[in-house]
């Protein structure tokens, strides 16, 4: 019997990274399906959004972003609370990290756990590791929304807590002057969705229903390039929306039967590798997908915590041949 490589252990070749100016003082960072980053200018202040898996990796990004502006960065928001997301924090100096309330306790609860899972699925991302200081922590959380002032002619940026969704905590960035939507991993476009933390049921209707909602004509989501224009924007979230859907309608008529987990993933992988397979992730994700909507159908709201003998488990059951 033989296995496919663990998550995205064999994933070791450098992606290609591409900054784009969305708009007046609007960037974002895409990297050929490897986690997407951005940055919003202020009248004299920078706020970031995402932070990368090591301080190492966000000074490559700061550095790139520097041949466009020299502010400071007064704001560090993080979308929710996976390492890859947040343990690069200390390289960019922020005043003010910004999260949702429910990410402060995902990372009080399980942020060293999913640090470990983490650099175990995806060890590219975490250059020079030894870089990082520890977990990352808020400074300023909210409930809701949170609106910060960009100053000048510049409009206001806009925190939004849109429901339950990829983990508990996500938020979205909301520029409605630029019509311009930081979207972290509530979207993706042209990449698989990873849902091992997710509450699918509220992701797939009311959560996307509210991001879509906002109107937005740019859109960049937590992987895959940068989406334009209403249609387009539409289409990736209900891309989005489509992979939940498929994958409630095939693990659930397998629990309801009375079958097996491995039945589930099998059925579930089936219907969306056609579409979705050659998408970044896709095999990294389906496993830990599949178990957490697995648990969900079985009456477990609140996402076991992932850790990397859990994770090795899951996939020798589920991608083992």
């Amino acid at each position: 019997m033989t296995t496919k490589p663990f998550a995205s252990s064999a994933d070791l070749t450098a992606k290609t990274e591409t900054l784009e100016v969305l708009a007046d003082g609007v960037y974002a960072l895409t990297a050929e399906g490897d986690p997407n980053v951005g940055a919003i200018e202020g009248e004299d202040f920078l706020v970031a959004f995402e932070a990368r898996a090591t301080p190492v990796a966000a000074r490559d990004w700061l550095d790139k972003l520097r041949a466009h502006t020299d502010k400071p960065v007064r704001y560090l928001v993080l979308s929710h609370y996976h390492a890859v997301r947040t343990l690069g924090a200390s390289a960019f100096d922020a005043d003010v990290i910004i999260t949702h309330e429910n990410t402060r306790e995902l990372i009080r609860e399980r942020g060293r756990e999913d640090w470990e899972s983490e650099y175990g699925r995806m060890p590219r991302l975490f250059r020079e590791p030894d870089s990082i200081p520890g977990l990352t922590w808020p400074d300023v959380t909210f409930a809701d929304r949170l609106t910060i002032d960009l100053g000048g002619e510049r409009g206001d940026l806009v925190l939004q807590y849109c429901g339950r969704g990829h983990t508990a905590g996500d938020i979205v960035a909301w520029l409605p002057r630029q019509r311009v939507l930081f979207a972290g991993d509530l979207v993706e476009a042209q990449a698989a969705l990873y849902t091992g933390d997710a509450f699918h049921v509220d992701w797939s209707t009311t959560t996307l229903d509210r991001v879509k909602a906002l109107g937005a004509e740019a859109l960049v989501g937590g992987r895959g390039p940068v989406t334009h224009g209403r249609e387009a924007v539409d289409a990736a979230i209900e891309q989005s929306r489509d992979f939940l859907l498929v994958m409630r309608e095939k693990v659930g008529a397998v629990h309801a039967r009375g079958g097996t987990l491995k039945e589930a993933f099998e059925a579930t992988h089936a219907a969306l590798a056609p579409r979705y397979g050659r998408w970044p992730i896709f095999e990294h994700c389906l496993p830990f997908d599949v178990s957490r909507l697995w648990d969900e159908l079985s009456g477990v709201d609140w996402p076991r915590i992932w850790t990397a003998q859990r994770d090795r488990e899951v996939w020798d059951q589920l991608q083992g041949a």
